[in-house]
């Protein structure tokens, strides 16, 4: 595993200092994350399956990408560069809300993360990293709704908590 510092921030996002990636998950301090939703033109939403090797969470479906910027890089340049690197795909994203959230693993890592959510519209097919995307699906919002209902281990913790309110905007910009 290569050496990545994330932003450790407050409640407030305002940045604190940095942390090696992995230390911060063991601790659990608070740092800035983001979440790419990503939809077609009709409005089903890209989903990515884990790659088994990933440190927590591996073979859970989750959103088009997420990760951390680094030290001294936007959330939106973070977005754009993660988004081709993990999907091979590019496209306009647009910020959307944030939120905070802890979760322990049973592996002895926390996830607690500032996470910023941006979502774009792309028609283009993907051409997932396999070291980091096992597989990925478009999927329509009321059979995902259905699915994270009956199969809500399934799916990672923050896709969980972030999707209703996605799915809420994503509705309202098709009104």
């Amino acid at each position: 595993m290569t050496y990545e510092e994330v932003i450790l921030v407050d409640k407030n996002d305002r940045q604190t200092g940095t942390a090696e990636k992995i230390e911060a998950h063991r601790k659990g301090l608070l740092h800035r994350a983001f979440s790419v939703f990503v939809v077609d033109s009709s409005g089903s939403l890209l989903l990515q399956k884990r790659a088994s090797g990933k440190y927590h969470s591996p073979g859970l479906w989750t959103n088009t990408c997420c990760s951390h910027p680094r030290p001294g890089e936007s959330v939106h340049d973070a977005a754009v560069r993660r988004l081709q690197e993990e999907m091979g795909i590019h496209c306009k994203l647009s910020k959307s809300f944030t939120f905070i959230y802890r979760a322990d693993f049973d592996n002895g890592l926390t996830e607690h993360e500032f996470d910023h959510v941006l979502i774009g519209v792309c028609d283009n097919e993907p051409v997932p990293d396999h070291r980091e995307v096992e597989s990925f699906q478009y999927i329509d919002l009321d059979s995902l709704s259905a699915d994270i209902e009956k199969n809500p281990d399934n799916y990672t913790v923050w896709f969980r908590i972030a999707y209703p309110k996605v799915r809420s905007i994503l509705e309202n910009l098709k009104s």
